[in-house]
């Protein structure tokens, strides 16, 4: 089911007025699902096009890194409607709930959420490293590495403190905003702007609505046939990173790669248990449900490639639009599990590395640097190098060129990263509407079921 398809009906909504805006969702009446032929399925489609490019990459690596445009230009397609697709999906579903303070609550409701799944993460990837112990035995001198390598993977932004990336969701120019894709500064400036329009009023602004509403439906139905080049981008992408970085790397960082994706693997069992926990949602049958977002994101080795077709499945599977626009943007930079995990784990792994032994109390000084660090770095080329060489230098007790020793690792856990990242941020939207008490589990039910969703709130 596509779900965005329903959008069309939306234009029947608008003639009732601002009344009916309230009600009014992004998918409409139910339907029986329509069958379609199993080679225009665009989880098979996107399959196959993963496996042409590991492929091509492997046994073609010049073909393979030479084919990096096709993964690239599919990706700047998503990023050229996220902003505008946040900013109107946020403004609508606030304007909808019509209370300023709900919007509040669900902000601190996410942000309490996601700093304590950050901060198990990390402390779960710290645990992983200490019973894996993936550096042991490699006697590696930190000096050997060149600090020219992993300024080439970082750049030339230094690492942010908390004040400075907290200051940095604020815009200097709403069009500035827009134009340099920061998807924090938009959700900071929609949320001001679906605020005034509660203030003000839904019948003074039912213009502005009417007509934002069409936008949307216009992006959406713009994402539709961005969509169709999915497997393009996700065959170009994949025969880049084999391309480029080969499968021989899985023998050098064996260990280390084992130890992340095996605690990839238990965390994610700890999602489907928080899932069902709170909010009685059967993560299976969800995983099933976004399976086609779930590859692509594998695919393009990037979650803000699928970024506006799950906010539209998670708003079908009874999560009010309202929480779904502030809860996944948000999470993109404040919730990262993935992220964490492999963060912790390749601390420990590069101290292994090196020979050094970090004890308990350095192990909390390290989590609570990388707590801070973590948030800090979005948006940052090679944030996860920031992130690891500013730890590294606080803790003082190897080179923060002994970083570079992650080089040839940090691609290969994209796809680790990836779908703990994306699922760990569709848990955290499911549990924050069941915490404000508007989750519909029937509407959830019925879209696992391939039908349309019945009107719905947001």
């Amino acid at each position: 089911m596509d779900p965005n398809a329903s959008l069309t009906a939306q234009t029947a909504g608008r003639t009732a007025g601002p009344a009916a805006a309230q009600t009014t969702g992004p998918a409409r009446g139910p339907q029986a699902p329509l069958s379609k032929p199993f080679y225009k399925s665009l989880f098979l489609q996107i399959l196959i096009a993963v496996v042409a490019g590991v492929l091509i990459g492997h046994f073609w690596p010049d073909l393979g890194a030479a084919l990096r445009p096709l993964g690239d230009g599919f990706i700047q397609l998503i990023k050229m409607i996220i902003a505008p697709l946040i900013f109107l999906v946020i403004v609508t579903g606030i304007a909808a709930v019509g209370d300023v303070k709900a919007v509040g609550r669900v902000g601190v409701k996410a942000l309490i959420y996601f700093t304590a799944a950050t901060l198990f993460a990390l402390a779960f990837g710290l645990v992983v490293g200490n019973l894996v112990q993936p550096g042991a035995g490699l006697n590696i001198d930190p000096n050997s590495l060149s600090q020219d390598a992993l300024n080439a993977k970082t750049g030339t932004a230094p690492p942010k403190d908390a004040g400075q990336f907290l200051l940095g969701i604020i815009p200097t120019s709403v069009i500035g905003a827009f134009a340099n894709n920061s998807l924090l500064q938009v959700l900071c400036f929609a949320i001001f702007f679906g605020s005034a329009v509660v203030v003000i009023g839904r019948e003074r602004c039912a213009p502005v609505l009417t007509l934002m509403e069409t936008v949307l439906e216009i992006f959406f139905k713009i994402m539709a046939w961005v969509m169709k080049v999915a497997p393009v981008g996700a065959f170009g992408a994949m025969a880049f990173i084999i391309g480029q970085y080969g499968l021989d790397s899985l023998g050098t960082y064996a260990v280390l790669i084992a130890a992340c994706y095996g605690a990839a693997v238990v965390f994610i069992a700890l999602l489907f248990l928080v899932a069902w926990g709170v909010a009685r949602v059967p993560l299976w049958q969800f995983m099933k449900y976004t399976r086609e977002e779930f590859l692509l994101a594998l695919g393009t080795a990037s979650t803000e490639s699928v970024m506006p077709r799950i906010m539209g499945k998670l708003a079908n599977a009874g999560c009010p639009r309202s929480t779904t626009g502030l809860v996944i943007p948000t999470g993109y930079s404040f919730n990262l599990d993935g992220a964490a995990i492999y963060l912790s784990i390749s601390l420990l792994f590069l101290a292994q590395a090196f020979g050094h032994h970090l004890d308990l109390g350095q192990q909390l000084v390290a989590l609570g640097i990388l707590m801070l660090t973590s948030k800090g770095m979005a948006g940052v080329p090679g944030s996860a190098f920031l992130a690891l060489s500013a730890t590294a230098g606080a803790l003082g007790i190897f080179p923060v060129a002994g970083v570079a020793l992650l080089l040839g690792a940090d691609r290969l856990m994209d796809s680790m990263r990836v779908v703990v990242n994306l699922l760990g941020n569709c848990v955290a939207t499911f549990v924050v509407a069941k915490w404000e008490g508007r989750f519909d589990r029937e509407a959830m039910l019925r879209a696992f079921r391939g039908e349309e969703p019945e009107l719905s709130r947001q």
